[in-house]
Order: C-alpha cells, then structure tokens, then sequence
C-alpha cells in the first residue's frame, strides 16, 4: 500500500526536509524565515498523527505505513536539528546523542525483530516523553523569538531540547535493559 492516504501523508514529512531546509537559503527577513519554517515544521509534523489515525479509521494500515512512519519522523528530526546546529541554535553535543540514539535504537529493534523478539523494545512511555519534548522543543528554536510577546521561544526551545537529551538517554538505556536478557538468552 504505496499510495493511500496516511501513506502519502508520510511521504509529505520526507519530502518536507528540504523545503525546510531551503527556506533558510531564501532572501527573505530571518523573522519571515523563522516563522515559515516553523509553520512548516508544526504541519508536517502533525501529519505523523492524522496519518495514523487515518491509517485506522479509513481501514488503510500496512507493513510500509508501520514501517516507513518512524523513519519519516526520525528524518524530519534529524534534519531539523542539523539545521539548528547549523544556525547556532541547538548544541552539537545534543544533536548527537538524539541522532545516535535515533540510530542505535532503530538498528535494535531491527535485531531484535530478527530474532523474534520485537516486543522487548516497544514503544514505552519515556520515548514518547522524548518525542513530545522534540517536538516542542524543535519548533521553539527554529522560530527563535518572542511568542506573543512572552515566550522567549530560544530559552524554552534550548530547556526543552536538553529535557528530550536526558529523555533521549533515558530511554535508551531502558530500551537496552529490556534487550539484553533475550540478546543473552538467542546469542548462547
């Protein structure tokens, strides 16, 4: 199912990679390129849940939906806090541990799935923490000012993408604790 709905839906967050990243090549006023590509953010990343919910409601689930919606998520992510990197406003150091933790994660659950035991490495609670705090943090930073007048986005977004940091290790190692027994239990 290449082609339904939800499943197009997610190929619009890959596609939307390089027009965020584009708009900050645009000879536009760095305020108007902040809040375009934040907007784009926020839209596509919504579309990670209408897609899912579509998938159920329409009757549209598949192994490539449940397959390509996590990648696409991770990319969106990846990408968006290069960029940030890249302008300054997110620190390197955290960037690699969400990308390598992105990284060394999915290639577990990928091993783990191999030898049947998928279900030890599912979604827990602290990774969705993560994701929320990603997800917040990510656009605060790439609008990097006051929101309405208040919220100092930069400051919020930099607390925020640390939080995800910690999460992101959290969950890691929980991840990796719930791994290890059946890793020791197949390998001997």
């Amino acid at each position: 199912m290449f082609l339904t709905i939800p499943t197009i839906m997610t190929w619009t967050r890959i596609v939307a990679i390089p027009l965020i990243v584009g708009v900050f090549y645009l000879p536009l006023e760095p305020a108007t390129r902040n809040l375009v590509a934040t907007v784009m953010f926020v839209v596509f990343a919504a579309t990670d849940w209408l897609d899912g919910y579509l998938a159920r409601k329409l009757n549209q689930t598949s192994a490539f939906g449940a397959f390509l919606d996590p990648v696409a998520d991770k990319i969106l992510v990846c990408a968006s806090l290069l960029v940030l990197v890249h302008l300054g406003r997110a620190d390197v150091f955290v960037a690699l541990i969400i990308i390598g933790r992105e990284i060394a994660i999915s290639a577990l659950r990928e091993w783990m799935a191999q030898i049947g035991a998928s279900k030890s490495v599912a979604v827990h609670m602290v990774g969705k923490l993560k994701t929320v705090a990603q997800m917040v943090a990510i656009p605060f930073l790439l609008f990097d000012g006051l929101l309405f007048d208040v919220i100092n986005t930069r400051n919020w977004g930099n607390f925020l993408i640390w939080v995800a940091a910690v999460l992101t290790v959290w969950s890691m190692i929980y991840y990796l604790q719930k791994a290890v027994p059946e890793i020791r239990a197949r390998v001997k």
